[in-house]
């Protein structure tokens, strides 16, 4: 960093004002100065220098965070401030493209400025910030969408990123909290608790007039749960399980005989510390070595086996592409206090938001309209443990039900094929790609979990609907096949152990349902059908021709075909027909002929409402010489004249 830039902004961030101990004084040209903070953020270097600046002499812990808590009644101060701190706050991964960068200059500057970020949520556990937030967000949200504006619905937008801003930032690694112990992480969750920020985002999240922020809402929820456990916060109580005791207590048996072995070892080193030449020289027998003579060694083997050669030599490093993927971070036990709080939470999300927020989230992600990965992500994330939370807590489907469907497993499955082919193309960011085809795995694996439980249920709607999607799942083989084909593009370079064993268990759970579904009733899922094909033999013999029916005679059918034509006459409903083709080229009066040959085809077909219909229809349009009966014709008179059209021989059947 220059001299004159270094100067000039600390001159800068001098004319903010000056703390006396109880209240932040501010300086005349306070707001300007902030503006200025935020033009040189924006302008700032492929080194950060400004950041990096800003950072080191603590500018958030010491200035911005109390002129935030003292002077929240002004509020174009209180705005532009809000946005220089969510500035400050945003994800460093964002600054580097989402890359991690590997140049020893530029990754020393990115560990530099999430140190920063660190401590600038160590600084934002005050719970006074987060009540400000609270006070102005519920303020805006009693509004309604007409009467709030613009700049109001900026404000919002601007909170909500200001929370995923903080709850974004990634632990410290120093920090080795144990289970059950508070991190800042938890200490957060707790303010954002107490401040009444949980309970707005429940509502923004029921309401459908705040839609525009479900997709905001999701992400930070998924942030907040992300080292949660859901089958485990599902089972959280008042008191410590049974199995949660032992844990500790195993937990607790392991750290002292570790540190029991330590001390045991420095001891022995110590109190063996004349050299091992001196303890003799011995002769491995029938073994020889480099040369003629016997392999020699300094210690008394008692078994052959305990002989290593290889103890000395130095092991092959491998490079960096060839090493197999880390694991993604684990999950942790958090306070008792901060499980009961996010239980509460998640139970409320569950019964009030999750299925209108999941629904519109789908919809977004479908059409590709407003989303990114990022969000598509945090859906996967929040169908994955919101439906762990619901089958381990009370099963409902009901508080479930906008995702389970077979749209959300052909949602799913193209999110994974659509990952994977990312890892391929996309080299530079296979960590990243290989994270979310895991996420999505993790998803699929609870759809099937939760199948699995449908089909336990005591409803039997519940049971036929499990059955509706298992029916899709596995007969169409885009369904079927994708395990497999997982399973056979497995790299371990590319892919975490961790989604080796889960991709497993989603293998061997898919195998166990089709099981049970195809062993059922005695069903079978058939593949494709084939036909077998049949030689032909050199001798021939003739096919023997069948037998067919004898021919009925006129008057038979008839017979047949009277009682029901008197029956309709009297009782059926007769249409209206057209007795001529207009379209043709031909005269009307030369369709005539036609008209009784479709009268007698119909009569012999046994449609006698539309042989009765044409019939009665041709008698008005062709009156003359009473060819099709006179205009006062009885009943019984038709009933001779349809006779007589169905024994005549008018050249057709």
């Amino acid at each position: 960093m220059s001299d004159y830039l270094s100067t000039e902004l600390a001159a800068t961030c001098a004319a903010l004002g000056y703390y006396d101990g109880s209240k932040y004084h501010l300086d005349n040209y306070c707001l300007d100065v902030i503006k200025d903070l935020i033009k040189y953020l924006r302008r700032d270097d492929e080194s950060h220098t400004v950041r990096q600046f800003l950072g080191q002499t603590k500018v958030l812990q010491t200035d911005l965070i109390k002129i935030f808590v003292d002077h929240y009644d002004k509020l174009e101060l209180w705005d532009v401030l809000l946005r220089l701190i969510i500035n400050i706050t945003s994800p460093v991964v964002l600054l580097f493209n989402e890359q991690i960068p590997t140049d020893i200059m530029q990754r020393t500057i990115y560990l530099k400025l999430v140190a920063y970020t660190q401590s600038y949520k160590v600084a934002l556990i005050d719970g006074r910030i987060w009540t400000i937030l609270s006070n102005r967000l519920s303020k805006i949200l009693k509004l309604d969408n007409v009467e709030r504006g613009e700049e109001n619905e900026m404000i919002i937008e601007r909170i909500l990123i200001f929370i995923r801003n903080v709850l974004q930032i990634l632990p410290d690694e120093n920090e080795k909290r144990v289970d059950n112990d508070a991190t800042v992480h938890d200490e957060v969750l707790y303010a954002l608790n107490t401040s009444g920020i949980v309970d707005l985002l429940v509502f923004i999240a029921s309401n459908r007039s705040e839609q525009q922020y479900h997709l905001q809402v999701v992400e930070i929820i998924s942030l907040m749960l992300r080292d949660q456990s859901a089958s485990e916060l599902a089972r959280s109580g008042l008191q410590r399980s049974l199995s949660e005791k032992e844990k500790d207590e195993e937990t607790l048996l392991a750290a002292r005989l570790k540190e029991k072995e330590k001390k045991i070892e420095r001891v022995r080193k110590y109190a063996e510390a004349r050299h091992s030449h001196f303890g003799g020289t011995y002769v491995v027998q029938n073994m020889k070595a480099i040369g003629e003579n016997q392999l020699l060694c300094h210690k008394p083997y008692q078994k052959i086996e305990a002989l290593n050669f290889g103890q000395d030599k130095k092991k092959v490093s491998k490079p960096k592409n060839k090493r197999p993927m880390w694991d993604p971070r684990g999950e942790r036990t958090s306070a008792l206090s901060v499980r009961l709080i996010l239980k509460e939470f998640c139970i409320e999300f569950l019964n009030a938001a999750y299925n209108p927020v999941m629904k519109y989230a789908k919809s977004c992600i479908v059409s590709g309209a407003q989303t990114n990965q990022s969000e598509t992500t945090c859906y996967l994330w929040a169908l994955r443990f919101f439906m762990e939370f619901n089958r381990h807590y009370k099963f409902e489907v009901k508080y479930v039900s906008e995702t389970i469907s077979t749209e959300v497993f052909h949602l799913v499955q193209r999110q994974m094929d659509h990952y994977y082919e990312m890892i391929i193309t996309d080299k530079k960011r296979i960590p990243l790609w290989s994270r979310r085809l895991h996420l999505a795995l993790k998803a699929y694996q609870e759809l099937l979990y939760t199948l699995m439980a449908m089909d336990q249920s005591t409803d039997r709607g519940v049971r036929e609907s499990s059955k509706v999607i298992k029916s899709n799942v596995f007969y169409v083989p885009e369904y079927r096949e994708t395990i497999l084909a997982l399973l056979l593009c497995f790299d371990e370079v590319k892919m975490s152990r961790q989604y080796l064993i889960d991709l497993t268990t989603t293998a061997h759970i898919f195998l166990k349902m089709l099981s049970n579904y195809c062993g059922r009733n005695k069903r079978s899922v058939i593949v494709q059908k084939v036909k077998p094909t049949r030689h032909k033999r050199t001798n021939k013999k003739k096919a023997v021709q069948k037998e067919q029916p004898p021919v009925r005679s006129l008057e038979e059918r008839w017979d047949e075909v009277s009682p029901q034509l008197s029956i309709v006459m009297q009782e059926g409903t007769i249409p209206q027909v057209i007795p001529f083709d207009a379209t043709l080229d031909v005269p009307i009066d030369d369709q005539k002929v036609d008209a009784m040959k479709r009268v007698q085809k119909l009569l012999r077909s046994k449609d006698l409402e539309q042989a009765i219909g044409l019939i009665r229809a041709a008698r008005e349009v062709w009156p003359e010489n009473d060819s099709f009966g006179s205009a006062n014709i009885t009943s019984g008179e038709e009933f001779l004249a349809l006779r007589e059209i169905f024994f005549a021989d008018l050249g057709g059947e």
